[in-house]
């Protein structure tokens, strides 16, 4: 039986059906309609359409950029969308008559990676998402940990930086002002400004009409420009050290490094590795994780949005419904 998954950007909605091996059958993409929450809702009801056509459809699950509650029903809160306490599921649901699961859409691509990606063999995962800001997801004991209130693993603003830069949680020092995109491209700018290594960076900032874009910093990664691969090492020293702190907590098998600026691949493991280790308690003793790259990239979102909701309501008697200890369960739940 298939599920479909919606994943909610902040510029576009990505909808496919996915079936129990974690394969899409079918794709679609549009423009997220920013500003109009009725027109947003309508925007995915349509999707789901869409993608439903005349086949079964088991469930379908909705990842979305923002804190959901524990029922996964309730968007409590959407920084770059207009989603405030909003009833989503009981909305959609009215509007598709199809059993609907709200998910946080670090948490789908988190488990997207534990089922059928780079931690497809390990029980303990922490995935970090690495884009415009940090994102994260936790799975401990083959179930994805979700917190009291269902807001757990929001890892971009854990501290690291006692009294640092200011955070748009409205916090200060958190791994999200270090360890980002934006971050990248703000100490990118630094080493342009520095002159010497940062020679290229400066000179594609002037030909982009004063200021660095990604698309000029990855180019410059993938060069190996030595100002841009300083600019990579200053971000993966942050986020080694956030590693060793979760790992001094959580005790994963595997950290995962996924988003945009996973794209420099080794270049920016390679800075994480030594900076957790630097970092790591009991250096010698305490057995070290594993670090790998993503593997679903673009598709990780509607992948787990789509076989979380499938686990949250399986079909009777699907041999391939998820089962953890022995028993039938939901995995979403901790």
């Amino acid at each position: 039986m298939h599920a479909i998954g919606i994943d909610v950007g902040g510029t576009k909605i990505a909808g496919a059906v996915v079936d129990e091996l974690g394969t899409i059958v079918d794709e679609r993409r549009v423009a997220t309609p920013v500003g109009d929450t009725e027109l947003l809702e309508t925007t995915i009801v349509q999707m789901v359409q869409d993608l439903a056509g005349d086949g079964p459809i088991a469930a379908v699950g909705v990842a979305i950029p923002g804190f959901i509650d524990a029922a996964q029903s309730t968007v409590y809160y959407t920084p770059n969308l207009p989603w405030r306490h909003e009833p989503i599921r009981e909305k959609l649901e009215a509007r598709l008559a199809l059993p609907i699961v709200i998910e946080n859409d670090a948490n789908a691509a988190g488990w997207a990676e534990f089922r059928f990606g780079a931690a497809r063999l390990v029980s303990d995962m922490v995935m970090l998402t690495i884009g415009t800001g940090v994102g994260g997801a936790i799975v401990h004991d083959d179930t994805l940990f979700r917190g009291g209130f269902g807001a757990a693993a929001e890892l971009g603003h854990l501290r690291v930086v006692p009294g640092g830069l200011p955070c748009g949680c409205g916090a200060r020092g958190c791994i999200e002002q270090y360890g980002s995109g934006r971050a990248l491209l703000r100490m990118a700018g630094e080493v342009a400004d520095a002159g010497g290594v940062g020679l290229a960076l400066a000179e594609a900032r002037t030909r982009s009409g004063g200021i660095l874009s990604g698309h000029d910093v990855a180019d410059l990664i993938s060069q190996d420009d030595p100002g841009a691969l300083v600019a990579l090492r200053r971000l993966g020293r942050h986020l080694g050290e956030a590693c060793a702190s979760l790992a001094a907590v959580l005790d994963p098998q595997m950290f995962v490094i996924g988003g945009g600026v996973a794209q420099a691949g080794e270049s920016l493991l390679g800075p994480i590795r030594a900076s957790f280790l630097e970092a790591l308690p009991a250096r010698g003793y305490h057995p070290e994780p594993e670090f790998r790259i993503a593997e679903l990239v673009n598709d990780a979102g509607v992948v787990g949005a789509a076989d979380l909701a499938r686990h949250h309501f399986p079909t009777p008697g699907d041999p391939n419904a998820f089962s953890a200890h022995g028993s039938a369960g939901d995995p979403a739940t901790a």
